[in-house]
């Protein structure tokens, strides 16, 4: 199907096709039995994301389901440290454990280029989820995704997931230098990922920052902003047509600056942006993306209706998509998404 075809790529091209075409966050994952199914059939999550046939599989459960616009790639913005060679392995309980990087030692270690041989497998899943796409739902979009460089530094320095990351800011303000070299592979690798992904079949891409929000303005500015930029400025002179999506979570006012800076098409925002503020902030050639509470799904009833039929309100007449503010959770009811999805075709 011709990409103008496609509401999401309508979407992110700056039109404003009504119903908004939808996509959640995390929307092939552990709220649906069949993915729980099949993650227990690879055992580890690390295998999972590196056997295509599983991966493309986990891809399209939700579009079997649901039918959103857009699918977006079954992976982990760990991937990436993990292509460069960091050790890591997912601990039940725990989640991620990374060995940290810290010092010049550490950065040494890594090895970008290993990065495209490593990530052949992900390669494969983007391929084989773009043909599925195209013989079981034609309309849908492909999205392929990175996680922004700060965010990925928060788990490459330590070592772990958290909801702090002081010793990832502590290393940005102690040791600028070092830190600014971390950051400078993982631009350069990052525009190596995408645009590999790119190649391979995905027909937009998304930039996940969940944890810009930590920083101070300025900050925010060197370490979100500034390197956002370079990895949007490095896609577009190999590919001017992709669109790209930015998600500076917890980003505030700064979202504005986010979008005009950084030069994506599409900005997300997190569940805490009030929607109107946005459409009243952002510049009006920005397509928005959002951002419902993922709570107000597990919930569902009238409380979802509200907030659903709230978010399509402010949206009206702009390019927008209609997503969460965050990744679905677990405790999520399939049915309740079921329900989303006939609020939102409805406009």
């Amino acid at each position: 199907m011709e990409h103008a075809q496609k509401p999401l790529l309508r979407a992110f091209s700056g039109e404003a096709p009504w119903p908004p075409p939808f996509w959640l966050m995390r929307q092939a994952g552990r709220y649906l039995p069949e993915y729980r199914q099949l993650r227990a059939q690879a055992g580890d999550f690390i295998a999972l994301c590196t056997t295509p046939e599983l991966a493309a599989e986990v891809t399209l459960q939700p579009i079997r389901r649901y039918g959103m616009d857009g699918a977006i790639l079954f992976s982990d913005i760990l991937m990436l440290p993990w292509a460069l060679g960091q050790p890591l392995r997912y601990a039940e309980g725990e989640g991620p454990l990374l060995a940290p990087i810290r010092d010049a030692a550490g950065l040494a270690t890594l090895r970008p280029g290993a990065v495209r041989a490593n990530i052949a497998p992900i390669l494969e899943t983007v391929a084989r989820v773009r043909a599925g796409l195209e013989a079981e739902a034609p309309r849908t979009a492909l999205i392929g995704f990175a996680g922004s460089p700060f965010t990925v530094a928060c788990y490459m320095v330590d070592g772990k997931g958290g909801k702090e990351f002081a010793e990832t800011r502590r290393l940005a303000h102690a040791d600028p230098l070092l830190f600014a070299k971390l950051i400078r592979l993982l631009v350069d690798s990052t525009v190596e990922y995408l645009l590999a992904q790119a190649e391979a079949g995905a027909e937009a891409l998304m930039l996940f920052d969940s944890w810009a929000g930590l920083l101070s303005p300025a900050q925010f500015r060197r370490w979100s902003i500034e390197p956002a930029a370079a990895i949007v400025r490095g896609i577009r002179k190999v590919r001017p047509d992709i669109p790209l999506i930015g998600f500076p979570r917890l980003a505030g006012p700064l979202i504005v600056e986010y979008a005009d800076r950084v030069g994506v098409g599409t900005v997300a925002m997190d569940t805490g942006m009030d929607p109107r503020w946005a459409a009243a902030n952002v510049a009006p050639g920005v397509t928005l993306q959002g951002n419902l509470d993922p709570q107000a799904v597990v919930a569902g009833g009238a409380a979802l209706e509200a907030e659903a039929r709230s978010i399509l309100a402010a949206m009206r007449g702009r390019p927008f998509v209609f997503n969460l503010g965050h990744g679905i959770v677990p405790q999520t009811p399939p049915e309740h998404v079921a329900a989303l999805a006939r609020i939102i075709r409805i406009g």
